[in-house]
């Protein structure tokens, strides 16, 4: 049996960490068994549906790598792929439930006859679970009599204006498309019998179902759009890598018997099953979403690292094609977690004059020595003949030495003269990229401010 997986979202808005992650997981179970990843769009509701949401949610799956093998932009064998295009395959369906006796018109609805038994979902994830739908629809409760009420426990199936409905389309385009694996969120285990009874009275096989735990936010409710780090747009704007959000998504919910937690794409494809997924809801931690991006940066290789990072130097007003980026960007990968806190870091290397931050002048000016520290610094950096690595920290070693100081009591005053912060890149590295003549002119600036002078 060839696998066969859908994702099968809803234009109606963003795309949700919760559906990427549903798309992640169809499509590591479809590669991992070298079946194929199938993108259905569900776009029945007209009313909310719309271009713009439809292409952000393209972009989105495109951003995080998961190619489909049919659907939109690609087409396929099983097409249409949007159910508003699928309208003559409904119809047929519906005459061939017609035939058998299942439906009855319910004041211009169609309704299909539940049964009256015991439908059990075998499910992969969360167990069997046991329904009688005739029994379960028996009763409603109506808010406006606050009480409960007999309800009709029969599916609509088509609505009097003659659209369909949810449960029906999706049965019949997963019998259409022949999915043999449907791996969807818990919220919709609760509709799984329904789907059943319908594929029985179709005379069709069902798909297995796995039923993945929902996405909790940190106060315990399931993720709406408003928390953060809910939609995928939101991480491509902030400066997080594909694959470190794809290695997050997967986190949320599936585990392996180790402890790796850092899983490129690829081996998230050949290590992902349904067997690991856990059947306990999982809680969103933004800040444990960072630190995995963080990790991902610290290995990423040089050409990539200058390929994500590019759009953010641009917007920072550094020039990616400045022959010192390379080399500043590496400066950089270890000490952020987001491709956006670069610029911050290597900002200082680019630009034209200094920034100093007030508590980092207040930090040196306690140095009673600092004019004659500068003043040294000066003359050392003005004297070295060898602008490496290894050539500066032996001009600071020797003017240390002229003024009967350790080398390590010049290097902060230097930071924060050269640099303007206590923080950021390492000292000597940067050193060298702004070359002899531009530090030279940072430490007499520095030299001549109010206060600093001697």
């Amino acid at each position: 049996m060839t696998v066969r997986t859908r994702f099968a979202p809803s234009p109606t808005g963003f795309l949700h960490i919760g559906g990427a992650r549903t798309a992640l997981y169809n499509w590591l179970y479809a590669r991992h068994h070298g079946g194929t990843f199938i993108l259905r769009v569900e776009d029945t509701d007209a009313d909310r549906s719309t271009a713009e949401s439809m292409q952000i949610i393209l972009d989105g799956l495109k951003w995080l790598g998961l190619e489909w093998d049919e659907g939109p932009e690609v087409g396929g064998d099983y097409g249409p792929y949007f159910q508003s295009e699928r309208n003559e395959v409904y119809d047929r369906y519906l005459a061939k439930l017609e035939a058998s006796g299942h439906l009855y018109e319910d004041e211009g609805a169609i309704r299909f006859r539940v049964p009256d038994k015991i439908i059990t979902v075998s499910d992969v994830v969360c167990g069997q679970v046991s329904t009688n739908l005739k029994e379960q629809g028996s009763r409603r409760y109506d808010a406006e009599a606050k009480q409960e009420v007999e309800a009709n426990p029969d599916i609509v199936i088509r609505r009097p204006n003659g659209g369909y409905i949810f449960h029906f389309v999706n049965v019949v385009d997963d019998i259409e498309m022949a999915i043999t694996h449907v791996i969807r969120g818990e919220d919709h285990l609760s509709n799984t019998p329904k789907h059943l009874a319908l594929f029985e009275a179709l005379g069709a096989t069902p798909p297995v179902f796995a039923h993945i735990p929902l996405n909790l936010n940190p106060s315990g409710t399931k993720m709406s759009k408003r928390d953060q780090g809910a939609l995928i747009h939101e991480y491509q704007e902030g400066g997080f890598l594909p694959a470190a959000v794809d290695n997050y998504m997967a986190l949320l919910g599936w585990s392996t018997k180790d402890d790796q937690e850092i899983f490129s794409l690829e081996e998230l494809r050949l290590r992902f099953d349904l067997p690991g997924v856990n059947s306990s809801n999982s809680k969103f931690d933004y800040d444990k979403c960072r630190w995995v991006n963080g990790e991902h940066l610290k290995h990423l290789p040089a050409a990539d690292l200058f390929k994500h990072a590019s759009p953010f130097l641009s917007r920072a007003g550094i020039d990616p094609g400045d022959a010192r980026v390379p080399a500043a960007l590496e400066l950089a990968r270890d000490r952020v977690q987001l491709l956006s806190e670069i610029p911050g870091v290597i900002a200082t290397i680019f630009a034209d004059s200094v920034a100093y931050d007030e508590a980092s002048i207040t930090k040196v000016q306690e140095k009673e020595e600092l004019p004659v520290i500068i003043s040294a610094l000066t003359a050392g950096i003005s004297a070295a003949t060898d602008w490496s690595i290894d050539g500066i920290k032996a001009a600071i070693h020797e003017a240390a030495g002229q003024i009967g100081l350790k080398m390590g009591a010049l290097m902060l005053p230097c930071r924060v003269a050269v640099m303007g912060s206590t923080s950021g890149a390492d000292l000597v590295p940067v050193l060298v990229l702004l070359g002899k003549e531009e530090v030279i002119k940072r430490l007499k600036t520095f030299s001549e401010m109010p206060g600093l002078a001697g």
